[in-house]
Formats: structure tokens, sequence, C-alpha cells
């Protein structure tokens, strides 16, 4: 998608975010224990801001290659419904949803790394976290001042509801 407007234009537009797991909800770091699925922690404040863009009916999308039964558990707890984990070719992902109706010009992702690069071309507002790869820091029309896992999701999000006229509804008040 063109990146001539500035992100703060492209925003009033935007009624779904997807996101990549590690790297953006997380620091990248996984600690592995035998016999467990692999621990990564969230921020707080990221998953207060997702649960609060659900009730205020945005459009979460979790597209991941990762597999754990944490995370989909975790996404459940905030109301998010379409977590796609295992995801090995995010491209192809994508383009099934929007076989099923989703609008690319409504859309933002929240990508890292290389495997989230093709995705992010095709929607309206590619964004990253501030440690992001420099592939994906080249195509990125919103750098989040955060890194990964430190705020970098409330950080889009935030930014998306302020200009929606969103972020400081009565929901605002309640988890």
């Amino acid at each position: 998608m063109s990146q001539e407007r500035n992100f703060k234009e492209i925003l009033p537009e935007i009624s779904t975010f997807l996101f990549d797991v590690d790297g953006v909800f997380t620091d990248n770091r996984v600690i592995l224990l035998p016999g467990t699925d692999p621990v990564r922690t969230f921020n707080t404040r990221d998953a207060y801001a997702v649960q609060l863009a659900v009730k205020e009916g945005y459009r979460i999308i979790i597209v991941s290659g990762g597999t754990s039964q944490g995370v989909r558990d975790s996404f459940d707890r905030l109301g998010v419904r379409e977590v796609f984990l295992g995801t090995s070719n995010k491209v192809e992902r994508f383009t099934e949803l929007v076989r099923s109706g989703l609008d690319p010009k409504g859309c933002a992702y929240m990508g890292d790394d290389i495997p989230d690069q093709r995705v992010m071309e095709r929607v309206a507002l590619p964004a990253c976290p501030a440690d992001a790869a420099e592939e994906i820091k080249a195509i990125s029309a919103f750098h989040s001042r955060y890194v990964g896992g430190a705020g970098c999701v409330r950080d889009l999000l935030e930014q998306a509801m302020r200009v929606q006229n969103k972020w400081r509804t009565d929901s605002a008040y309640t988890w």
C-alpha cells in the first residue's frame, strides 16, 4: 500500500489491527523449560489496550508462527477471537482473510521481522516496534517509540483510538 500519507492521516480509516506475537507483544525472549511450552511475558498495558480496542469494536487478529496454548489463552481472556497460531506463511493467511471479506485499506499490521514483511506491504498502515529489523522499519509508516514487549501495541492502538475518539470512553474505566 502507498506510504505517501502520514500515518496520522491513515489512522481514522483503521478498523482492523493485525499483530505478530514474538517481538511485538514480547521482547523476543522465551524461557525454555523441559516438558512445557516456551514461556513468554506480555506487557499489561498492551493487554489493557487490546481488551479496550475489542470493547470499542475494533477487529483484532493475531497471526503468529508460534503455537503456544498459553498465548491463545491470553488472547482469549482479552476477547480476541481471531488467533492464528502455527502460521508458517503469513501472507497466505492474510490472503485467506481478504478472500473472506477483510479490507486491507482498513488494516494496520504491526510486525517486527522478515516473516511479517509481505503482509505489511499489503495493508494501509504497516507498523513496527522501535527494535524491529531494519527491513521492517524501512517499510513501516508507524514506528512506535517502544520496543517489542514494552508497550508498542498500546502505542499503536492508543494512537488510533485517540484519533477516532474511542480512547477515554466509559469502556476505558473497566477491564
